[in-house]
């Protein structure tokens, strides 16, 4: 094969790679929140977590815990993000939660990103307390760039990772509120691995 098909190969499939499993939406209605590392004005923080802006991306690795809580409150929505886990990385994407001061998974839904959970059928695409994913886990995220897709219409809700259906729920327990990012502790409260967004869109409706 020749020598130079190979290394154009090779530089497309890093490339593809790099970019994340498909691409960002565009068109009428969509809000970016978080592109890259041009700062958190779209946030607030709750917790010690250490985020900062790093390698065109926002970054936390450190703390007890921590939330980057979007200002304005959604109802029905599209949540598209990109992000960057490692395989002990406790995360994930809080909605509609009903205290913007105390982020959980009893008073939000928790679309968890964690490979590695003790009880893991609420692993990573699960709908911490309310939808199980088949165990053991198809879907993983560690160690590689993911796109996550959540999308909330009244009581329905699907969630998607890296463009699977991992999760789909019909649950009207909490209709509306912020929605948050997690840097969670690791298993027994150790330090959980980093994780890194590099783009949040919304698109309510």
């Amino acid at each position: 094969m020749n020598r130079r098909f190979l290394i154009l190969s090779s530089v497309l499939l890093t490339s593809f790679a790099l970019l994340g499993c498909s691409t960002a939406p565009q068109g009428p209605g969509w809000i970016s929140l978080l592109d890259g590392d041009k700062g958190l004005e779209n946030w607030n923080r709750l917790g010690d977590a250490n985020w900062r802006a790093e390698n065109n991306a926002i970054t936390a690795d450190k703390g007890a815990g921590g939330f980057l809580v979007s200002k304005n409150s959604y109802k029905d929505f599209v949540i598209y993000a990109e992000f960057w886990a490692a395989t002990n990385t406790n995360s994930g994407i809080f909605i509609r939660a009903s205290d913007a001061q105390k982020i959980t998974a009893d008073n939000a839904y928790e679309v968890n990103i964690w490979d590695i959970r003790p009880d893991p059928s609420y692993g990573t695409g699960a709908i911490v307390n309310f939808a199980k994913v088949p165990v053991p886990l198809a879907n993983k995220a560690g160690g590689q760039w993911n796109t996550m897709e959540i999308t909330a219409a009244g009581s329905l809700m699907t969630v998607k990772l890296n463009g699977n259906v991992t999760v789909t729920l019909n649950n009207d327990q909490f209709k509306s509120g912020p929605f948050a990012l997690q840097f969670g502790p690791g298993v027994n409260n150790a330090l959980g691995g980093p994780i890194q967004w590099r783009k949040v869109m919304i698109k309510p409706s």
